[in-house]
């Protein structure tokens, strides 16, 4: 889902607890439960929209309260009143980076909904490959919201499968997210066993590397193909594109309404006329934009 440098997964930069000294008194002793009062709960929400476009309800808040309980532990606060006033500060910028990180679920597997990757092979690559004969071979793809990489690998793999009416082609993947910490995981390409079960015995053969006893790594064959980077959505879009097929998968459902209809205008914006879009199972672009026409299940193609 995203822009921002990378965080550390100890809770921060070590200069944290200069920041908390500064904030007032009653740091010290952490309580193993801190209350979340309205007015912090409204001043957390409202940040959130503002920073990612994240929409938080009440429905939410004792997942934030719990996700976020984590944070004050680490930084030695006392309470939410001293954790806002810390966000809100001059040297908050870090933590805002934290925090987004911290609420953002980032659940995925590889091959999942696999009906957009027998898309993307049987119907989107042969289009390409045919409209290749005016001399065009540059094929970009965009995962937007990459979480911990499952995804720009698993279209890899689709593409590699193809790599007899490809060759020769310039490809290349590009895996963003919002959260720091996801990105950097999916840099590193290394999976427990039972993160890989999805991926067909016949792909883990031919692009994985490591022993039983060891979390599995992406070979260069796939990792060649993908560059990772943070991205906000709602921030500037440093690339040009256009892009061939854009994945947005399961990210606008945290957005309100707004919000979509300007994402989805620079997705289409962003795309070469007659791109293809993907979106998740319980998301539809439909009364939110007229700028796609429905092809598939979830599927869509620039029309204007």
């Amino acid at each position: 889902m995203r822009t921002g440098s990378s965080s550390r997964t100890d809770g921060g930069p070590p200069d944290y607890q200069s920041i908390v000294r500064r904030i007032g008194s009653g740091v010290g002793h952490v309580g193993s439960e801190y209350a979340l009062q309205d007015g912090d709960f409204r001043h957390i929400v409202k940040l959130v929209m503002d920073t990612a476009g994240i929409v938080l309800s009440e429905k939410t808040r004792a997942f934030i309260h719990g996700r976020l309980g984590r944070r004050l532990r680490i930084l030695g606060l006392s309470d939410f009143a001293q954790y806002c006033r810390l966000l809100e500060g001059p040297e908050g910028e870090a933590e805002r980076h934290n925090l987004i990180n911290a609420i953002t679920t980032n659940h995925t597997n590889f091959f999942r909904e696999p009906h957009h990757f027998d898309y993307l092979s049987k119907t989107i690559l042969p289009v390409l490959a045919e409209a290749s004969s005016n001399g065009r071979r540059r094929l970009r793809i965009w995962s937007a919201g990459c979480s911990t990489g499952e995804e720009p690998y698993t279209i890899a793999m689709t593409l590699r499968d193809h790599r007899p009416s490809l060759t020769g082609w310039d490809v290349k993947i590009l895996a963003t997210d919002l959260d720091t910490n996801v990105v950097a995981h999916a840099a590193e390409g290394l999976y427990d066993a039972d993160r890989i079960e999805s991926i067909p015995p016949a792909h883990r053969k031919r692009f994985m590397n490591g022993r039983p006893d060891e979390p599995a790594s992406m070979n260069e064959e796939l990792r060649s193909l993908i560059m990772f980077a943070p991205l906000n959505l709602l921030e500037s879009w440093p690339m040009r594109g256009p892009f061939d097929v854009i994945f947005c998968r399961n990210v606008v459902i945290y957005f309100d309404k707004p919000t979509q209809r300007r994402l989805f205008d620079r997705y289409a914006d962003m795309l070469k006329p007659d791109g293809w879009l993907f979106v998740g199972h319980s998301e539809s672009l439909l009364n939110v934009t007229d700028r796609f026409d429905l092809v598939g299940r979830t599927i869509y193609r620039r029309a204007r």
